[in-house]
């Protein structure tokens, strides 16, 4: 039953969010004030592993630095090619929420003296194309993970399902052979009282014939 619930719960997870991961602009406290941003939600996950993630996809850039802080994760002075060769330090906060098993995820980008806004449209489309596509990725990894689950809890109540079936088979097999052991037996007895009745007549003339030699012997003098 255990088994049973637990894959009806990651069902209802996985549907319980239909909906597509979108980033929008806003403005977030970070642990150096607040600032604007970029945000979006990663589905089916939890913090840590999209901290880590999010690290490692940092230092595909070329940086000076790329550390785990608390809920943030700081990368300084980080060189993205396509905006040349002024490096920008990323600021991404995460916050989790595991009920709905979802983390929010806040990229700042100080470019310098001020940080990243929709008006600076290359750049900011550039980020929020890069953040949607972590997050559509991390998201997709997270439900793989829970098919991988189901599916092994499917397979595991298959084969419980099949040795159930294996084992009633062999019960059926067993009635059967016992129902044919009692037919036998119950013949076996039929004959066996048969033979008994022949066996007592011929006991009985036995007994008659040898009652007569004894006669004889008593006849003797």
């Amino acid at each position: 039953m255990k088994k049973i619930t637990t894959t009806i719960l990651i069902a209802a997870s996985v549907y319980s969010f239909a909906q597509e991961v979108r980033v929008k602009s806003g403005n977030e406290k970070f642990s150096n004030g607040s600032h604007d941003c970029l945000t979006t939600t990663i589905f089916e996950g939890d913090k840590d592993n999209a901290m880590s993630k999010w690290k490692s996809k940092l230092n595909s850039f070329k940086d000076e630095k790329v550390s785990k802080k608390g809920d943030e994760v700081i990368g300084d002075n980080i060189e993205i090619k396509d905006w040349g060769n002024n490096t920008v330090d990323i600021y991404s906060k995460f916050d989790e929420d595991k009920e709905k098993k979802t983390v929010t995820m806040s990229v700042a980008v100080d470019l310098g003296g001020a940080y990243l806004t929709s008006s600076d449209k290359d750049k900011y489309n550039f980020m929020e194309k890069l953040i949607k596509e972590f997050a559509v990725d991390m998201t997709k990894d997270n439900i793989k993970d829970l098919v991988s689950t189901a599916e092994k809890a499917l397979g595991k109540l298959e084969s419980a399902q099949k040795d159930l079936e294996k084992e009633n088979k062999n019960l059926k097999d067993d009635i059967e052979d016992h129902k044919k052991k009692i037919t036998k037996d119950e013949n076996d007895i039929k004959d066996n009282e048969a033979n008994q009745t022949k066996k007592k007549a011929e006991v009985e003339a036995q007994k008659k014939v040898t009652d007569d030699i004894k006669k004889k012997l008593d006849k003797v003098n």
